[in-house]
Parts: C-alpha cells; structure tokens; sequence
C-alpha cells in the first residue's frame, strides 16, 4: 500500500509515470544463430495476417504437407506480452551481459536464450509427428510491422508469410466475430446494433443499415491499411526472398495452386496432395463453431464468403472505407480507382 502511495504521489506531482526499466533486446549474432541451429536445424516459418483474413485456413492447408507441421496463437512476435518481454526487464541484462558470466562470451545472451526457447517450443510438436519444417501462425493485427522487425530480431534466418483479404470483407468478419466472441468488449452503440441485428438481419443485409458505427469502421478500416501496408514493407525490406504474400480470396479460388506456391516457399515439394488440399478446404469448423456459440447472429451469415461487403455495407460506409483505405485496396489489386 505505502508504495502504491508513492507512485500515485509522484504522477500527481511530476504528472509522469515512473520511468520505464525495460529495454530493447538486441538482435541475435550471427556465431549464435549458426551454432543454435546445429541443436535446432529445423526451418522455421511464421504466418501473419490482420484478424479475419485467412490466417487459420492457410495454417490448416499448408500442415497437410506430410514434411510440415504449423499450429497457432504462440504469438512469439504479435500481441503483447511477446517473446522478448520476457527478458525485457534491465535486471536480466546484467545477469546474461555480465563481463563476469563466461558463458555469454562478452555480449548479451538474450537473444540466444529466447531464441533456443522458441526453437524448442516449436521443434519438439513437430519431431512427434515426423515433420521437418514448422511454423505458427499468429496474426499481427496488434502491432502491424512492428511484429516483422520483432521477428527479425530473433529469426533473421525464418520465413515470413502474410495472408492478405479484402479490407471490407475483413471488416464484416471481424465485425461479427465481436459481436459472437467479443461482445464484451463493445460499447452501448455497437450492444444495440447487436441486438438490432440478432432481432432482424434483414435491413442490414441489404445494406439499408450499417452494422458499424461510423467510429468503428473509421478505426477498423485504419487498422488494416496500416497493417496491411506496413507489414508488407517490413517484410520485404527485412526479408526479401525470405517473404511471400497471398490473397486470401486467391486462396479459395485457387487453393492448390496457392498451396504449391506456398509449399515450393517453404521448401518442400507439394506433389500429390491436390485430393487433401480440396477435402480440407471443403470443412469450415469457425462457422460450425460460431452457429453453436451464438446461432441467432451466424445463421444469417456465410463463413468466408467473398465480397459480402457488396450486400451489407451502405453508402456511408462505402464512402467512409474509401476516404481511410481505399489506396490501400488499389494497391492490393482489390480495385482499378475509387470508383465503385
């Protein structure tokens, strides 16, 4: 009690918090990462993605490959508290970059330690099913680009995939994901516009009236085009050849096609898995798991339809997506010009 005092003195007087004591973990040497990989040879690979754009249905058809194996959420890179946090604190610096510690020879051992920590983690899933190439994925919705520099910190040597949809159709997704999974979380406006929806889906399938309130589509729609943009800048600034991008609609479309490319990335042959790859994207177990969760919301919808948008946003939505992230799906090749 008497510290939680002094700290609430110290705002009041100085109008400050107390002085962080965290710091910025240094990248991992190359002599470490040579010498890690003779313990941890497998290749690594880190799928990312804004929420709702495909991040788990890539994840389940690029595992069909009988050489990979790629599970989810371990969000070494994507959502505070991260890997790095765990060694953030300053004490930890002086234990692993002690000029008495001969075992560090003569710089900070953390990122050696966090690295071996999640060679681990992934490596010993992998090694019970026989594979030989193992990843996660984890979307990056929280930190954008920041998550890529983070990775790269640790695995200047891994593999980065991002999955990319329709800015508007990630919206509507994310949007009903809230309004099943996260309802906590939203505010008395967005509240009634669940109810509203739940009561009659009609007028807002049609378009006639919009599930978001202005502020939350403005705010969403910003998300993702600095998501989108800046994860793929990093990734091709930090990771060059080492970095694919797909779109998810290109996926469904085309999903062997796309997997092959994804499994020629990774560096593993793709033949002979057309037949597995059209069973697995035939199951849908979000959308059997959303109809169980909260099914007077998720039978008025289609899981993973493509340009839902067209039916549901209005014509202030329209105009308010183009004006925040509308380059952004021209960029994408989602659209010519703002035209539509």
């Amino acid at each position: 009690m008497s510290n939680r005092i002094q700290r609430a003195m110290r705002v009041l007087f100085t109008g400050k918090l107390e002085e962080s004591h965290q710091r910025e973990i240094p990248a991992i040497h190359a002599e470490d990462l040579a010498e890690i990989k003779e313990f941890f040879p497998m290749p690594k690979f880190f799928i990312f993605g804004h929420a709702r754009s495909g991040t788990t249905l890539l994840a389940r058809l690029i595992r069909i490959h009988p050489d990979v194996h790629c599970n989810w959420q371990a969000h070494f890179f994507t959502r505070p508290p991260m890997l790095s946090s765990i060694l953030a604190d300053q004490k930890f610096e002086k234990w692993l970059a002690r000029p008495s510690n001969r075992w560090n020879r003569g710089r900070d051992l953390s990122p050696v330690a966090l690295r071996a920590m999640s060679d681990y983690i992934l490596e010993r899933d992998a090694l019970k099913l026989g594979k030989s190439v193992v990843g996660d994925k984890s979307p990056n919705v929280l930190l954008g680009g920041a998550a890529v520099n983070e990775m790269h910190l640790i695995y200047p040597d891994g593999l980065l995939v991002y999955i990319v949809r329709d800015g508007r159709d990630t919206l509507v997704s994310h949007r009903f994901q809230n309004f099943i999974d996260g309802s906590q979380f939203l505010g008395p406006a967005d509240l009634k516009l669940r109810d509203a929806f739940a009561k009659d889906p009609t007028p807002f399938l049609n378009g006639e009236r919009s599930v978001f309130t202005s502020q939350a589509l403005k705010t969403m729609a910003q998300s993702w085009a600095e998501n989108v943009t800046e994860t793929d800048r990093q990734g091709r600034q930090l990771y060059g050849e080492r970095y694919f991008s797909l779109r998810y609609e290109d996926l469904v479309a085309r999903p062997y096609e796309m997997l092959s490319k994804a499994w020629h990335f990774l560096g593993v042959n793709p033949e002979g898995l057309e037949n597995k790859v059209a069973a697995e994207i035939g199951e849908n177990p979000d959308a059997a798991w959303q109809n169980e969760k909260a099914p007077e919301l998720a039978v008025a919808l289609e899981k993973g339809k493509r340009g839902s948008w067209k039916q549901m946003f209005t014509s202030e939505d329209k105009a308010l997506f183009k004006k925040t992230a509308g380059e952004v799906l021209i960029t994408w090749g989602y659209e010519q010009n703002l035209d539509w």
